[in-house]
């Protein structure tokens, strides 16, 4: 079963249960060598009294009850003599000691072994044995001491070992609760600010102090603290400046359709004042549903699934040349490709590549120059503008990130964007810089294989 509690609950009880399996075992062991210190203890005198009573001359020459305490060196002992063929020849019946010989005392009174020790139960109760032979030849000295004093004295013993463990668990579960609590204290505070963060909402960094796993902890909070902030900002940028983006297109729709409307009203404009009107309304209809669009495709945590399948990527960059051409008919495209094949999704290569080929047509001057190279998987892209500057190339593939000179341009600032979320999702990737003559210059790469024409 789970204990369920604070930690500093688990922690004492912790501290308590190993106290409590420590002090079992120490007293287990304190109990067992005690034990054994004293019966050896009594081994050793009996046996020592034994020898000392087989070779006095009154035991063996008195054999009797007539044989005084003092031959035998105390009064507690009893004593029977006993014969190879195993009858007892002797016990002091005042004891109620009825030994039940057995092969090793026999041995002994047949001279085979040295001596014996064990513990016999007689009806007296449990009494420690030692048998030794005597000088008559057949027959064997045999001493037994009552075992009762020795196991009041263990009783006592374990009571008391019993005692005091139970105590030291006691006085182990309260020290372990209060160094719970006193080591868990900073815990508790890291827990008090964190639970302020939830409340408040504030990414205020934590205080770290230390350098324990405590101090660790911290740090990985503040690490957090520091991406939800960045995340949250992130989010209210992108908030704010899509409202921006979104707000200039419909600002100008809503201008030109109040302007015809206004016009209508007074009679009507003039079939090239609509048409010119018209083509304003529809460009910023397009314009919005570019924005749309982006917005769509980078909002996306994950891409949705599609379908994969083998692409040329040569055909992709010739298919988005024919939609630019369209839009940007003042521009020469110097165009040379080499068959790539990529396993893809055709629609978003086709969007990154008409993405990268509608900003350089954007940035190049009147009757200027797009190169355009595709060979080994790397598509370039460079026009003849006025090129990157420094403080922008770290930005360049950022949402919404618009260059002062560009803020003047038409332009969401989401489509270079589109163009590395593109790109790394096919496992590729795309950076820019400057072209030799000096206009801006894009490479865009995803791994693939020369497509072998059949």
């Amino acid at each position: 079963m789970r204990f369920r509690g604070t930690l500093a609950a688990r922690v004492a009880l912790l501290v308590t249960v190993a106290v409590g399996l420590s002090v079992a075992l120490v007293s287990a062991a304190a109990y067992a060598m005690v034990r054994h210190e004293m019966v050896a203890g009594l081994d050793a005198s009996l046996l020592e009294r034994a020898k000392a009573a087989a070779e006095s001359a009154a035991v063996v020459e008195t054999p009797g009850p007539e044989v005084e305490a003092w031959v035998l060196g105390a009064a507690d002992v009893q004593v029977a003599f006993l014969s190879s063929d195993g009858r007892v020849g002797y016990v002091r019946p005042e004891a109620g000691f009825h030994l039940r010989p057995t092969e090793t005392e026999l041995a002994v009174a047949r001279g085979l072994v040295g001596s014996s020790t064990r513990t016999a139960y007689t009806d007296g109760g449990p009494y420690r044995v030692v048998a030794v032979p005597t000088s008559d030849a057949g027959v064997a000295l045999v001493l037994g001491e009552s075992l009762e004093t020795t196991s009041d004295a263990l009783e006592r013993l374990g009571f008391v070992l019993a005692l005091f463990g139970l105590l030291g668990m006691v006085g182990a579960g309260f020290a372990g609760w209060a160094v719970a609590r006193n080591g868990l204290r900073p815990v508790r505070r890291l827990t008090e600010v964190v639970e302020e963060i939830a409340r408040t909402e504030r990414l205020d960094p934590i205080t770290v102090e230390g350098n324990d796993e405590v101090a660790r902890l911290a740090t990985a909070f503040n690490a957090m603290l520091g991406a939800l902030a960045g995340s949250r900002t992130r989010q209210r940028q992108l908030v704010a400046d899509a409202g921006h983006e979104l707000r200039t297109p419909l600002t100008s729709l809503r201008t030109n359709l109040e302007l015809l409307t206004q016009a209508d009203a007074r009679g009507g404009l003039s079939e090239q004042s609509r048409a010119e009107l018209m083509d304003d309304v529809r460009f910023q209809i397009e314009e919005l549903t570019t924005l749309i669009g982006d917005l769509t495709e980078l909002a996306r945590d994950e891409p949705i699934p599609a379908q994969l399948e083998p692409v040329d990527l040569a055909e992709v960059v010739e298919r988005a040349l024919d939609r630019v051409r369209r839009r940007a008919t003042s521009l020469h495209f110097d165009v040379a490709l080499s068959p790539w094949e990529v396993t893809g999704e055709p629609a978003s290569l086709e969007r990154a590549v008409t993405n990268l080929l509608d900003n350089a047509a954007k940035w190049s001057p009147p009757l200027g120059v797009v190169t355009v190279r595709l060979g080994n998987g790397t598509l370039y892209v460079a026009d003849q503008g006025k090129g990157i500057a420094e403080e922008d190339l770290p930005h360049v593939f950022e949402r919404f990130y618009r260059s002062t000179e560009s803020r003047t341009m038409p332009g969401s600032g989401l489509g270079l964007s589109i163009v590395r979320n593109i790109a790394e999702r096919h496992g590729g990737a795309v950076c820019a810089g400057n072209a030799p003559e000096g206009g801006a210059a894009i490479w865009f790469m995803v791994p693939g294989e020369v497509k072998v024409s059949t």
